[in-house]
This record gives structure tokens, C-alpha cells and sequence, in this order.
């Protein structure tokens, strides 16, 4: 399965990164809720353990999960959730288990069979969904660290994957919101980190998104507003879904405001 060696490059990417930084860089704030990198990493760290639940047996995630979600319902935030799994792991020792265990979610994911459906947060999904979800948790994670620390990610074409992943969640971002969901759906049109073009839906459309695969990716994922990009979104369905977008689980997320997300 090609995703899995995509998450396992994502993983690596950002392992690269943060490998040779001291302990007091993991206490730095980034910019996505004021959560450090600390927690970026723990998030990323408790929900690989949680795919590797799903994988392993329903009743298995939902014991792991069950006290989360009970949490969430209390009141409390995602990030007060993942304070008891951690416990007391922190900056380089919580780093090293979440790089180790991203390379136990991929060779687990490496045997499985892509169309096993497995539990999760949300709708249940595919096994290759369901890894597919992971590098794009990893990537889009990741950038609030990158940008965290004023560096540049070096990104390859395997972000199609996150791509593709905002393209099928077209009708989610606007059923989770309740909303009607706009017709057509846009055609997409972008240019790969290679320069490869990739399109999606009917390229007879005058109503389409084009750009930057990367800052498609970044608009889906809520790391950049649409106004921080060049991306260019023709017709009111393409303006209200860039507006909107939401390729992850979850309530809605409000996406960030011009200007509120870049590299420090």
C-alpha cells in the first residue's frame, strides 16, 4: 500500500526536524490554539496508538477511545484528553515514542487489507482511509511546528493523498455544518510540488478551484486561510467550500482567519 510508506515519509519528515533540537524547543507555542510542541506531538502520538486500536479490534478502540470521547462530552478540551495518556511523557522522551510508534502503525497497516473497515472517532472507515488520515493529521500538524520554528518544509508529491482527501470530503464539510451542499461540485486544478497537474471533477466547469497543491492542501486542512493563498476559487459553491473546508473528523472547526497562521 503506497500510503503507508506516504505516512511513514510524512512521519520522517517532521522526525527530521525536531531530532537534533534541545528539550526547551518542545516548550515552544505555536500557532494552532496556542498548543506547544509538546502537544502537537502527544495529539499525534495518542491518535497513532488509537489507529493502531482501530486496527487491532472494534472493541479495542473503543475501550481506548471510550474515556476520551466521555471527556469531550464532559466539557473537556481534545488537549485535556490527552493529558492522562501521556502522563508524565514530555519533549524528547514523548518524541522518540512517537517516532517508534510511527513505524509500528506502518508496518501494522503494511499487512492489513486496504478494505477492512476499522472504527474511528467518526464514521468508521477503510484501512487505507484510515492511514491516509494519519499522514494528513502528521503533515497538517506539522506545519504549526514548522512554522514554529521558521522553517521551510521541503514537501513532495505524496501530499496528493491530502489532496484527494479534500476533494472527497466536499459533501462532509457542508452535511457537518448541516448546510445544503452546493452543486457542482468544483473542478480542481493543481500543480504538484513536481509540476505535475492534478484534476479532479469536470474540467468543462466554470466553476473550479486552481492553484497550488500545497496551499490546497493547507485550505483543507485548516493550517492557512484561503486568503493567505494564491489559490484562486471561481463560483459561489468553489468560495463557500474554500471558505468552509474540513477534510478531518470531527465538529466543525472554524478555519483560521487571514493572517493568523505563517511561518514564524
Amino acid at each position: 500500500m503506497q500510503q503507508v510508506y506516504d505516512f511513514l515519509e510524512e512521519a520522517a519528515n517532521l522526525a527530521e526536524l525536531l531530532e537534533d533540537q534541545p528539550d526547551s524547543v518542545f516548550d515552544f507555542v505555536t500557532l494552532f490554539k496556542s498548543w506547544t510542541i509538546n502537544d502537537v506531538i502527544g495529539h499525534l502520538y495518542m491518535f497513532d496508538v488509537a489507529a493502531l486500536k482501530a486496527l487491532e479490534s472494534d472493541k479495542a478502540f473503543q475501550d481506548f477511545f471510550a474515556p476520551i470521547l466521555s471527556g469531550l462530552n464532559d466539557g473537556n478540551t481534545l488537549l485535556q484528553m490527552q493529558y492522562p495518556f501521556l502522563s508524565d511523557l514530555r519533549n524528547r522522551k514523548l518524541f522518540q515514542k512517537w517516532q517508534k510508534n510511527t513505524k509500528v502503525l506502518g508496518k501494522a497497516y503494511m499487512r492489513a487489507d486496504p478494505k477492512q473497515r476499522v472504527k474511528w472517532a467518526g464514521p468508521s472507515m477503510s484501512v487505507l482511509s484510515s492511514i491516509t488520515a494519519r499522514q494528513m493529521e502528521t503533515w497538517a500538524h506539522g506545519q504549526e511546528i514548522f512554522d514554529a520554528l521558521g522553517e521551510q518544509r521541503q514537501e513532495g508529491d505524496r501530499i496528493k493523498n491530502i489532496c484527494h482527501l479534500g476533494i472527497v470530503t466536499y459533501d462532509w464539510t457542508f452535511k457537518n455544518r448541516q448546510m445544503s451542499i452546493p452543486e457542482p461540485a468544483p473542478y480542481v486544478r493543481l500543480i504538484a510540488p513536481s509540476g505535475q497537474v492534478w484534476e479532479w471533477n469536470d474540467s468543462t466547469s466554470n466553476i473550479f478551484v486552481q492553484g497550488s497543491a500545497v496551499e490546497f492542501a493547507q485550505v483543507v486542512t485548516q493550517v492557512r486561510s484561503i486568503e493567505d493563498t494564491s489559490l484562486e476559487a471561481v463560483g459561489s459553491p468553489a468560495k463557500s467550500w474554500m471558505s468552509l473546508a474540513q477534510c478531518f473528523a470531527g465538529k466543525p472547526e472554524t478555519p483560521p482567519k487571514k493572517g493568523s497562521r505563517y511561518r514564524i
